[in-house]
């Protein structure tokens, strides 16, 4: 057979071609994490690199990324989501994308389109249940392409969806579903405020009868015994009103958050001035002068301070109640998608759209060190 030079050059450009692009997977370990400078995001990074996955860095902020990248002796990429050809090449270089740039119901779905295009798992760290609704109306076309996307692979929502669940195990045809979180010390990040934010003018939303249902912000109140003290918590539109539906199909949830006094009546000002909240340019004012704060608590006071949460089901006259203590929200964060990027990269995931505990059970969280039941 004659020796062809030109299909020989040919064929040797496309050996180097995926040469170079398994050499990028190995460099990155086959994790992109989008919205690395963040201050969650950094977190994230850094539990990464503990466990020894040197993951791509990208996100909008190059001068944010440079830093990082020098300081951690990692690559990066600065892509604009909107860049879809450019974010379609960056994620053809890895397996998985954890997404950490909110709020999410800017950024979710034109990332997950690009996981699609290019085949790539998507998991994020949102609690924002219309993210949620709109990854499941995507959910047969990620089945179809063999990818996961698990939204809320961090303190939202994986502890919640996993209590759930229990609770479902517990009583399983439960009618009602009730869940509620709080935290002793330690304060938001400044990307978890903007996303409250954004969301302010929205009022609280439940699930009723399997149907979203608005009430005024601050309206629902009760007191929680979250195991040894009880609080006043305030109904929040947490992203278990979606996820918890999907996973234990109870038609009715709502869900609580700790608060004081002094942030119920802020959330009763914020529902008079709904109105102006829906204003972008009041919203951006807002987030402005949360940049002026700085980027979340310290390492000191999340150190300090522990999360509890409780749940209840109710079937008619039949009920079960149980609490979960885990670590700081921002470090369960970090070590949940860690936990949930190792199994991915195993080999360890279900195609489609994913809760927590619809991909990895309701014993997930306590594949997490410092998450316990308690009395």
């Amino acid at each position: 057979m004659a020796f062809n030079l030109t299909s020989f050059i040919h064929c040797k450009d496309e050996f180097i071609q995926y040469q170079n692009y398994e050499a990028d997977k190995v460099m990155s370990n086959g994790v992109l994490v989008y919205g690395a400078y963040g201050y969650t995001g950094r977190l994230i990074v850094d539990k990464l690199l503990e466990s020894g996955i040197r993951p791509l860095l990208s996100g909008r902020n190059e001068a944010k990324l440079d830093e990082m990248g020098k300081a951690l002796g990692l690559h990066f990429d600065k892509i604009d989501l909107s860049e879809q050809s450019a974010l379609e090449k960056l994620l053809n270089q890895v397996d998985l994308v954890v997404h950490c740039a909110g709020p999410f119901i800017h950024t979710a779905v034109p990332m997950v389109k690009a996981c699609l295009t290019t085949k790539t798992h998507y998991i994020d760290i949102t609690g924002e249940y219309n993210v949620f609704d709109l990854l499941k109306g995507l959910g047969d076309q990620a089945n179809r392409t063999g990818i996961m996307l698990l939204p809320g692979a961090g303190f939202d929502v994986v502890p919640s969806d996993c209590l759930a669940n229990k609770l479902k195990e517990q009583l399983p045809d439960a009618e009602d579903l009730i869940l509620a979180f709080t935290t002793k010390g330690g304060r938001l990040s400044r990307g978890t405020a903007k996303t409250m934010v954004e969301n302010s003018d929205k009022g609280h939303l439940i699930r009723k009868n399997g149907k979203l249902e608005q009430f005024p912000l601050g309206r629902l109140i009760r007191k929680v015994d979250y195991g040894g003290f009880t609080q006043l918590s305030v109904g929040i539109s947490w992203g278990d009103i979606s996820t918890a539906y999907y996973s234990t199909k109870i038609p009715n949830i709502t869900v609580f958050t700790g608060a004081d006094k002094k942030q119920l009546k802020s959330l009763k000002m914020a529902h008079r001035l709904r109105g102006l909240l829906k204003l972008g340019f009041v919203k951006r004012f807002l987030q402005k002068q949360i940049d002026k704060k700085p980027p979340g608590p310290s390492e000191e006071s999340r150190k300090r301070s522990e999360t509890y949460l409780w749940g209840k089901a109710i079937k008619k006259e039949k009920s079960v109640e149980c609490r979960l203590k885990v670590p700081n929200g921002y470090d369960l964060t970090a070590s949940a998608v860690l936990l949930i990027t190792q199994k991915i990269l195993h080999g360890n995931f279900k195609p489609g759209f994913q809760t927590p505990a619809t991909a990895y059970g309701k014993d997930l969280i306590f594949e997490i060190e410092g998450c316990e039941l308690i009395p």
